[in-house]
């Protein structure tokens, strides 16, 4: 398996794309060609447990990998840090309606899929391209990235991490758990602006000459837990053949039947580690792509037009934030048919001009495989409401989004076919908009105090990690504009 850029010829290997996160030419990194799952591999998957999984499903990508360098990573991922050692339960809340619950980790959220196992492979594969070299990991987050990022790296040998985030731009449950994170290697930062700021300004350091100099002269290379490093899209692919082979197993579809993926999304990469999973083999029909109020993924799937000159709006599902989706880059690969070229001159499009338009056979290659949809914070609230009243079931903000987005493709259509909704946090990390959704009363100041009352209006327990967080210490304070985010990162490595 060998590893090319987005947007010009490269051919390394997955270790070398893992330690680099982000091509020089500003591209991501992408498979070459795509691994087939053959029928009897899928009948051992079916047979597997998820870890036992992400082991055959990463050894086709992973293949300047040892099995043993591979299960170690998966071991130390996925041993003793999700609920019930289970990282990916998937549950029939209605019929066909299956909700993938991704938030049983650390941080209750779907990050923790990815950033639990990327420290491992970054490490192993560090010490293949640049061996004695500290990797810097430097994270711009809209919540639940940077926690998990944190939580995965902190102290760990060989490493030290940056994490930007939005000042105003996530949950207060969200700013607690970066900001009270331990660990010598960790640095957290607000910054004045949104994601795509902080995303932008990361980006930008990722490429200038003379930060590439300063770490030189410290031995270190910059990284990325973002998913534009391939390594953070590889566990995800994972999650979406085991919800497969779940399905199957549980004798909710036949091998070999079709099934639909809805997934909320902002950046991108979590529906796209659904398409790399069809492109292996899975048999996965339409992909329903679930956007809030900054709805510029509904836009360009229904129009083929991405402008990001749009207002930016701060939602109660944070995550999604976002009006530069950085993972659309690798879709518009497949889409282009590898061309390179294509994708980069799209990318100089939208630098410069904030928007670019695909031609008309890529847009009809784009709604043959996706259905876009968006929902504002009243329709969000509405079906966490209409979910707990009438499945008994309690969703977060980005769940709800695209289960909104999921009943509006099943009336536009009439498709009912299986669907995999992707769950992608805890509810009790946005309390403040889960609550008002099933009570009433009103709501109290205090995070922790909503935090509490949701749990005992809806009899649902508190996850650990969180109830344990009113008792932990701010450690981090710093707050800076989005010019100096360089200046603090040399302060932070010096």
């Amino acid at each position: 398996m060998r590893f090319t850029s987005t947007r010009s010829s490269r051919d390394i290997e997955s270790a070398q794309a893992i330690a680099q996160g982000l091509a020089e030419d500003g591209g991501l990194f992408v498979p070459q060609e795509f691994p087939k799952l053959s029928n009897e591999m899928i009948d051992k998957l079916i047979g597997m447990s998820y870890k036992e999984r992400a082991c055959a499903v990463l050894s086709c990508y992973l293949t300047d990998f040892t099995a043993d360098e591979i299960k170690m990573c998966v071991d130390g991922a996925y041993t003793g840090t999700f609920d019930n050692e289970e990282p990916a339960p998937l549950k029939e809340v209605a019929p066909g309606m299956n909700l993938l619950e991704l938030w049983h980790g650390p941080t209750c959220a779907f990050k923790d899929m990815a950033l639990q196992l990327l420290p491992y492979l970054m490490t192993v594969s560090a010490k293949k391209v640049n061996p004695g070299r500290t990797i810097v990991i430097l994270v711009a987050t809209s919540g639940d990235t940077g926690k998990a990022a944190l939580d995965g790296f902190a102290d760990v040998p060989g490493t030290r991490i940056i994490v930007f985030y939005p000042h105003n731009g996530v949950s207060a449950m969200q700013k607690l758990q970066m900001t009270t994170q331990e660990g010598s290697n960790v640095a957290v930062c607000s910054i004045e602006g949104n994601f795509d700021d902080a995303q932008t300004g990361v980006k930008n350091i990722f490429a200038d000459p003379e930060m590439k100099a300063f770490l030189a002269e410290k031995n270190m290379e910059f990284s990325s837990a973002n998913s534009i490093n391939f390594g953070r899209l590889a566990p995800q692919i994972i999650y979406y053949v085991s919800a497969y082979c779940d399905l199957v197993r549980s004798g909710r579809i036949k091998k070999g039947e079709t099934f639909n993926v809805t997934v909320p999304t902002g950046n991108f990469g979590n529906i796209l580690a659904a398409v790399y999973a069809r492109e292996m083999g899975i048999p996965i029909g339409k992909f329903i792509c679930a956007s809030n109020k900054n709805n510029i993924l509904t836009d360009f799937i229904n129009t083929g037009c991405y402008d990001r000159n749009r207002p930016f709006y701060t939602t109660t599902s944070p995550s999604m934030d976002i009006l530069i989706s950085s993972n659309l880059e690798r879709m518009l690969y497949l889409l282009y048919g590898n061309d390179a070229d294509a994708v980069a001159g799209l990318m100089k499009q939208l630098k410069e001009n904030g928007r670019y338009e695909v031609s008309k056979e890529v847009l009809a290659k784009l709604q043959e495989q996706f259905f876009g949809g968006c929902c504002d914070d009243d329709a969000t609230k509405a079906t966490i409401a209409e979910l707990f009243n009438e499945n008994n079931y309690l969703c977060d903000t980005h769940t709800a989004v695209a289960v909104n987005v999921y009943k509006q493709y099943v009336a536009a259509t009439g498709d009912k076919t299986p669907t995999v909704i992707a769950s992608t946090a805890s509810p009790y990390k946005f309390a403040s908009a889960v609550l008002p959704a099933v009570c009433d009363e009103a709501l109290s100041a205090d995070e922790f105090a909503m935090v509490e009352k949701l749990s005992a209006v809806t009899n649902t327990p508190i996850p650990a990690p969180l109830a344990t967080l009113k008792d932990r210490k701010v450690l981090h304070t710093s707050k800076v504009d989005k010019k100096s985010m360089a200046g603090f990162i040399r302060d932070f490595l010096k």
